[in-house]
C-alpha cells in the first residue's frame, strides 16, 4: 500500500528474482555449427557450458567460483577463450580451454596487465591478435598469440601514442589511431612491412572510427562526423584521408553500427537507436532471413547473437522493456526455429511495467529525451519517484529491460531516466554542451526532469529520491548538494565525490587521454575554482537528505577513496552515513550475493525515506 490512498495493483516479486544470475545466457555457436555454448551458474558464478547440437547433456568446461565469466568466444572449433579479472580490478587475463574442459591455460599470466582482443582471426584456427600493456602499463602493444600453447610474439610495438589498432580481412594491422591527449591522428600503411603514415589529424571531438575494411582491403567502412553534427556510416579512403561515400545517416541520432556477411562479403544492415533500436538493411538475403525469424517470434526485439561460418545456423536473442527474453537456434536451410532457453524464466513479463519514451525542454531550451516507467497502481498521480541517472556520463539510457528499473517500479516507485546533455547518440553539439558542466547544466537537466514530473502531477514533491552509479553516483551527490530541497534521499553507487582526486587515481591506460579529460571535465590547475565548485565533497554542509553509499574496494575507475572522502566529510558534521564496501568488487557489484545485499539495503533505505510499498 502506498500513502495517499494509492493502491498498488501489481504482484510483489521477490527482490532476488530481479538480481540473481540468469538461468542461461550469452549463447555462442562453434564455427562449424556443431556445438552450442552458454553461460550458466555453477556455485553462484557464471561458467561456460558446451552442448553438441542435437544432444541433451551439456558439459561444464570452466570451474570459476570467485568471479563470473562475462565475456568469451570460440577461438576455433576445439577451444574457447574467455576474459576474467581479479575481484573487479579490471586487469583482465585471457584464458583458453578445450570444448570438453581439457587443457585450460592462462594465456596472459602477467601481473598488473589487462588484455584487449584486437582480432579473433577467424580464418586462422590457432591464433588471435591481442593488445597487452605489459611493457608499459599506459599503452598496448599487439601480440600474435597461439591459443593452444600460449606462445606469443609482438607484431606491433606501440611508440607511445597509439590508442587503437585496426586489421584488414587478412588479420594484418593496417591502420591505427594516435592521440596527443586532445588531437587524434589516423594512420595507414599498405602492408605490415611499411611504416605508418599520418593521413588525417582532427580534434578528439571529431570522429573517424574505422569499423572494418572493404572486402578488397583498400578502404574502410567507418563512423564519421567530419563536417556534420551526427555520426554517419561512410566509406573512407585511408590512403587519401577522405570520405568517399555516405552510406547512411540519420537526422536526429548518431549511427555507429554496420554489420556484414563474412561469407558473402557484403554489408548487411545498420543498427541505430532513436527511442528504441531500429534497423536499415542493405542486403536482401539478410533481410529475408531476419523477416522470417521475426515473423515467428511476435512483438519482441530480435537480435542475431551469433552464426556459424557457413552463415546458415543462427543464434537468436529476444528482449523487450519487460523481458530478458529467450535464446533460439535457427536453421535457415530448413527454416526451423528451436527455443533454447528463457534467460530468466522466473519473471513473468505481464507482471512487469512498461518503459515509455518521454521528452521535455530544459530551462535553456534544449530537448532532453528519456524514459518513464510507472508502477502498476490505480492512480498515476502524486507517486513516489526514483530519479535513476545513468553512468558514463558519455553514454545513454535505451529502451530495454533493466532489472533495477523493474525492481523499483515493482516496489511502487515511478522511475525516470533521462539522457541529459553529454549523453551519447544525439550528435556532437549535444555531447560538447556537457564539457566542464559537471554539477552545472548537466545537473540542471536532471533537476528539470524531476520538475517536469512534478508539473505533470506524476511526482509527489516530498517523495523523490535520486539514484545512480559511477557518473550517476556523482549526480546523486551533486543533486543532494546543489539542489537539496528537491530530494528526500539519495543512493550513491561507486560515484565520484572529488574531481581532483578522481583524475589523479584513474587507471594507467587512461593517462594518454588525461588532457582530453581536462577539456571535458576541467583542468585541476587552470580550472581549480570550477572543479572545487563542482566537487560535492567540498559542499557537504548543504546536504539535508539521507544518503546511502556503496563502493567496491578494488574499483580502478572510481577509487574507493572517492566514497571514503564523502563518508568522512559527513561524519565530521556528525552525520552517520550507511556505507557498504565490498572488498571483492570493483566498479559495480558482479557477485550475486553482493548484489542481493546491496539492493536489500537499498530497498529498506528507500522504503524508510519515501514511504514506498
Amino acid at each position: 500500500m502506498l500513502s495517499n490512498n494509492i493502491l498498488f495493483s501489481g504482484k510483489h516479486i521477490p527482490l532476488r528474482d530481479f538480481f540473481k544470475n540468469p538461468e542461461k545466457t550469452s549463447y555462442r555457436i562453434s564455427k562449424d555449427g556443431k556445438y552450442l555454448s552458454y553461460l550458466a551458474p555453477y556455485k553462484n558464478r557464471l561458467n561456460i557450458f558446451v552442448q553438441k547440437i542435437g544432444e541433451e547433456t551439456p558439459v561444464r568446461i570452466t570451474h570459476e567460483t570467485e568471479r563470473d565469466i562475462t565475456s568469451y568466444f570460440w577461438g576455433n572449433n576445439e577451444r574457447i577463450l574467455f576474459l576474467k579479472d581479479n575481484k573487479g580490478d579490471e586487469n583482465f587475463h585471457l584464458y583458453a580451454v578445450g570444448k570438453d574442459g581439457s587443457n585450460p591455460i592462462d594465456l596472459t599470466p602477467f601481473e598488473y596487465i589487462t588484455t584487449q582482443i584486437i582480432d579473433e582471426l577467424e580464418e586462422i584456427d590457432s591464433e588471435v591478435l591481442i593488445g597487452l600493456n605489459k611493457r608499459n602499463q599506459e599503452i598496448f602493444d599487439v601480440y600474435r598469440l597461439n591459443i593452444d600453447t600460449g606462445e606469443m610474439k609482438m607484431t606491433a610495438e606501440n611508440p607511445g601514442n597509439i590508442s587503437a589498432w585496426y586489421t584488414d580481412h587478412d588479420g594484418k594491422i593496417r591502420a591505427a589511431i594516435t592521440t596527443d591527449g586532445v588531437n587524434n591522428s589516423l594512420l595507414y600503411r599498405e602492408n605490415e612491412q611499411d611504416p605508418f603514415k599520418t593521413v588525417l589529424t582532427t580534434s578528439f571531438k571529431v570522429t573517424v572510427n574505422p569499423l572494418f575494411f572493404t572486402f578488397d582491403n583498400k578502404h574502410v567502412y567507418a563512423t564519421s562526423n567530419l563536417g556534420r553534427d551526427k555520426n554517419a556510416i561512410v566509406k573512407f579512403d585511408l590512403a587519401g584521408g577522405k570520405e568517399l561515400e555516405v552510406i547512411f545517416e540519420h537526422p536526429k541520432v548518431d549511427v555507429y553500427d554496420l554489420q556484414y556477411s563474412k561469407k558473402r562479403k557484403v554489408p548487411t544492415y545498420i543498427g541505430y537507436n532513436t527511442w528504441k533500436r531500429e534497423l536499415k538493411f542493405f542486403d536482401e538475403e539478410s533481410e529475408l532471413i531476419y523477416r522470417k525469424i521475426t515473423g515467428k517470434l511476435g512483438n519482441y526485439e530480435v537480435v542475431i547473437a551469433d552464426m556459424n561460418k557457413d552463415e546458415d545456423r543462427f543464434l537468436i536473442r529476444t528482449y523487450s522493456d519487460r523481458s530478458l527474453g529467450c535464446y533460439y537456434f535457427y536453421d535457415n536451410l530448413n527454416d526451423k526455429l528451436i527455443k533454447l532457453a528463457d534467460v530468466s524464466p522466473w519473471l513473468n513479463e505481464d507482471e512487469l511495467c512498461e518503459m515509455n519514451p518521454i521528452e521535455y525542454e530544459s530551462r535553456d531550451g534544449i530537448i532532453i529525451n528519456g524514459y518513464l516507467t510507472l508502477p502498476k497502481t490505480d492512480v498515476k498521480k502524486e507517486l513516489p519517484v526514483v530519479m535513476f541517472v545513468h553512468g558514463g556520463p558519455w553514454a545513454r539510457d535505451s529502451w530495454t529491460y533493466n532489472p533495477e528499473v523493474q525492481f523499483l517500479s515493482n516496489r511502487g516507485y515511478s522511475v525516470l531516466q533521462v539522457n541529459f546533455r553529454g549523453s551519447t547518440g544525439y550528435g556532437r553539439k549535444f555531447w560538447e554542451s556537457s564539457f566542464k558542466q559537471w554539477g552545472k547544466t548537466m545537473q540542471n537537466d536532471i533537476t528539470d526532469g524531476v520538475k517536469w514530473l512534478i508539473d505533470k502531477g506524476i511526482a509527489d514533491p516530498k517523495r523523490i529520491a535520486i539514484y545512480g552509479g559511477s557518473y550517476g553516483g556523482y549526480a546523486v551527490l551533486a543533486g543532494l548538494t546543489f539542489s537539496p530541497e528537491l530530494y528526500a534521499c539519495g543512493v550513491d553507487y561507486v560515484g565520484v565525490s572529488n574531481l581532483f582526486t578522481f583524475m589523479k587515481t584513474i587507471p594507467p591506460y587512461w593517462k594518454p587521454f588525461l588532457e582530453m579529460m581536462y577539456e571535458m571535465v576541467g583542468d585541476p590547475e587552470k580550472d581549480k575554482e570550477l572543479l572545487t565548485e563542482a566537487s560535492p565533497v567540498f559542499h557537504v554542509d548543504k546536504i539535508k537528505a539521507p544518503l546511502f553509499i556503496a563502493q567496491g574496494r578494488m574499483d580502478p575507475r572510481v577509487n574507493v577513496n572517492e566514497s571514503d572522502q564523502m563518508v568522512s566529510a559527513l561524519k565530521k558534521r556528525g552525520i552517520e552515513v550507511p556505507y557498504m564496501v565490498k572488498d571483492n568488487e570493483g566498479h559495480g557489484f558482479r557477485n550475486e550475493e553482493n548484489r542481493f545485499e546491496f539492493y536489500e539495503v537499498m530497498e529498506k533505505f528507500l522504503q524508510k525515506h519515501l514511504d514506498g510499498k
